[in-house]
């Protein structure tokens, strides 16, 4: 009964020694990051796509699709600048069978966190060297953040999470864009408040030490739908929908006002195929309105090499084993179409 502490974990400093980022990568990775807070400051009229898994489940399969989405950014990089998902925390929402490459790096060995932190950082630093892509990855604990600080260039605070105030707090700390979901309930003004507190300075504990924040000014919206109390999913993705945030966000002095729209999740009622109608439906209110147009950067979409998911037990290379997700033909297909239409 109760909690054992098993072992100590290395501190993130001890990981960072033990497997750093070159010069050059740090470099890169800098670029990487004005690019996109450029976009968030309308500075840039290039369209975000935060794409890929719905959890990076597998190195090979994940840096193999990367390096498939490489060389399309190549060919729509004058209109879309994209953010791959590599989402090294995300397990099955349910906890049952696979717990995410952070807890179980091997999907079909028992957890081991020690083994899934380097597991975790040695993906970041091999898509960037080997692709040029520094990632998004989710906040799922706020603890862990100090391990990949150095190597991302977005994270996602989810829906069961932007209620949490350690979340927020740290967030504020962060210097890179944050997206805040809305909760599975659907409630926006949770989310605009856990924006309010991320653009906010603040003190707070984090890891066993004081820290001091000072406000993130690039944390904004991300809608991806929501579910009622007998778990129906219902879209919050249409043209009004967008027009009521746009109206939250003149309630107050917000910063940088921006909005991703996750096209799977509630808003597709997971059902992966719907994210191609999205995408396009999202383009179409941002033609149709000046407001929309400015307030939207861009999209969330989960895509991988392989349609749809697995079952626990299975083993297909390229097929989440978490959430559906878009394959890989219609991906790129969809990505073309989307440059076509901006």
């Amino acid at each position: 009964m109760g909690m054992n502490i098993i072992r100590e974990l290395p501190r993130p400093d001890e990981i960072k020694a033990a497997q750093p980022l070159s010069k050059e990568l740090a470099e890169a990775k800098a670029k990487r990051d004005e690019e996109i807070k450029a976009v968030f400051r309308g500075e840039s009229d290039k369209f975000l796509l935060i794409i890929g898994p719905c959890s990076a489940d597998n190195e090979d399969s994940v840096l193999d699709y990367i390096t498939r989405l490489r060389e399309v950014q190549e060919k729509v990089k004058d209109k879309i600048l994209m953010i791959p998902r590599i989402y090294t925390g995300k397990p099955r929402t349910t906890g049952e069978g696979y717990k995410g490459m952070l807890h179980q790096p091997n999907p079909t060995k028992m957890p081991d966190l020690k083994s899934g932190i380097v597991a975790v950082r040695n993906l970041h630093i091999r898509s960037l060297a080997e692709t040029g892509f520094s990632a998004a990855d989710e906040m799922l604990y706020p603890e862990n953040y100090s391990y990949l600080d150095d190597v991302l260039s977005y994270i996602a605070v989810g829906a069961r999470s932007v209620e949490n105030q350690q979340h927020r707090l740290v967030s504020s700390g962060v210097n890179i864009p944050v997206g805040m979901k809305n909760p599975t309930g659907g409630d926006i003004s949770v989310m605009m408040n856990s924006i309010t507190a991320a653009q906010r300075p603040h003190a707070f504990i984090y890891r066993a030490s004081e820290a001091k924040s000072d406000g993130n000014p690039y944390a904004h919206a991300i809608l991806r739908g929501y579910v009622d109390d007998r778990g129906n999913p219902f879209p919050n993705y249409h043209y009004e929908d967008i027009m009521r945030l746009a109206e939250k966000y003149t309630e107050k002095d917000y910063k940088n006002p921006a909005l991703i729209v996750d096209t799977n999740h509630s808003n597709s009622g997971k059902k992966y195929m719907e994210q191609i109608r999205i995408a396009k439906e999202i383009l179409h209110s941002m033609r149709h309105s000046e407001e929309i147009r400015r307030l939207v950067k861009g999209l969330m979409i989960e895509s991988y090499i392989e349609d749809g998911c697995q079952k626990i037990g299975e083993n297909i290379y390229g097929k989440s084993i978490t959430d559906p997700c878009l394959g890989w033909e219609k991906s790129e297909r969809l990505i073309y179409e989307l440059a076509e239409q901006l």
